[in-house]
């Protein structure tokens, strides 16, 4: 199966996605927003998806919870939660889906929480909503769910309303109302986006703690690799709609095997050395109406040859992970220019 992933430590994952393909038609043709995009994530696993803006990374998580603005569609490919499809249900019965078995965490808080509601009553109704409680047991589980957040005296904040939390706090409450019905997958989609530093690693810090209690699988979106080693138990790096590599965080991090995330990892401003200029991918991401043929980093990357325009590479085993690179190709690899690998090789490490 071309691009497929298993789960961490073989276990049954929660979540599979198989070849999944999003197109938009448009007058001027049909738009691939992903291509042939395949993984799993297993119970307790956080997955980090990493590109550059527009490389898919949101959009695989709308297509995954059926998000996607209209006229973009799943074309192609199947998406399954806990083995059971779910892409092709019918929208009066995936709508019972969101919360109850898939959660969502957005970029900014204050788009995801009422202003109009204090956050108990916006926790207490999610909670009523999927779980068989009355008001006085909903109620115990919102203050439940906000003490675990780390919510200071959550029995005075429970009728606060969003205004009067910090930016912190407001994703601490975004996380709670994710995990409020007990959701075998939750997608974090830039969570940390609008917070300074210390806060950022304290939310990631929360976020991986408990989706390991709850044993929740997380699909992470960011484009920050410094939150992916951080977080992630596993990478995949996505670019122009497609997944070009994905293994274990350190593996992808210390030892990339696609050129792609070498340039990533090379722009990353070191700490032993110092550098006069950043290592820079020349070049940008290709507009969906212009994706070319064959591997498409083929026109930023510096080992590119005429294999690389003409054939599009899958997913092959590369060190300790998989890169869809025909340096790579088990039977016929692409050998690497010469005049460019040592300067490579230099800003990598």
């Amino acid at each position: 199966m071309a691009g497929h992933e298993p789960g961490a430590a073989g276990q049954e994952p929660v979540l599979s996605v198989r070849h999944l393909r999003v197109e938009f038609p448009t007058r001027h043709g049909t738009l691939v927003a992903l291509d042939d995009v395949s993984f799993d994530i297993a119970p307790g696993e956080v997955l980090g998806v990493v590109g550059e803006s527009g490389a898919g990374k949101s959009m695989t998580g709308n297509a995954v919870i059926r998000l996607l603005e209209p006229p973009g569609h799943i074309a192609a490919g199947e998406v399954l939660l806990s083995g059971q499809r779910i892409d092709d249900l019918p929208e009066e019965r995936f709508v019972p889906l969101r919360g109850r078995h898939i959660g969502m965490i957005f970029q900014d808080p204050l788009t995801s929480l009422n202003p109009l509601f204090s956050v108990g009553d916006q926790l207490i109704e999610t909670i009523r909503a999927h779980l068989p409680m009355n008001e006085r047991e909903a109620r115990e589980e919102a203050l439940k769910l906000l003490r675990e957040v780390g919510i200071p005296a959550p029995e005075n904040r429970i009728d606060s309303y969003p205004h009067q939390f910090s930016g912190g706090m407001r994703q601490r409450v975004v996380i709670a109302l994710a995990l409020a019905a007990r959701p075998e997958f939750i997608i974090a989609d830039e969570p940390t986006t609008a917070l300074d530093v210390s806060v950022q690693a304290q939310i990631l810090a929360l976020l991986k703690r408990l989706c390991a209690d709850h044993g929740t699988a997380v699909m992470l979106v960011t484009h920050d690799m410094g939150v992916i080693a951080e977080t992630a138990d596993r990478v995949a790096v996505m670019y122009a709609g497609r997944l070009i590599e994905i293994g274990p965080v350190d593996e992808v991090i210390r030892h990339p095997q696609h050129p792609y995330t070498k340039g990533l990892m090379a722009s990353i401003p070191g700490i032993a050395k110092r550098l006069d200029r950043l290592y820079q991918i020349e070049g940008a991401m290709p507009r969906l109406a212009a994706i070319p043929s064959g591997c498409a980093f083929n026109p930023r990357c510096p080992h590119a040859q005429q294999r690389c325009r003409d054939e599009r590479p899958d997913l092959m085993p590369a060190g300790g992970s998989r890169a869809a690179c025909w340096l790579h190709d088990p039977v016929d690899p692409l050998p690497p220019r010469q005049d460019v690998e040592g300067e490579e090789v230099s800003h990598v490490r």
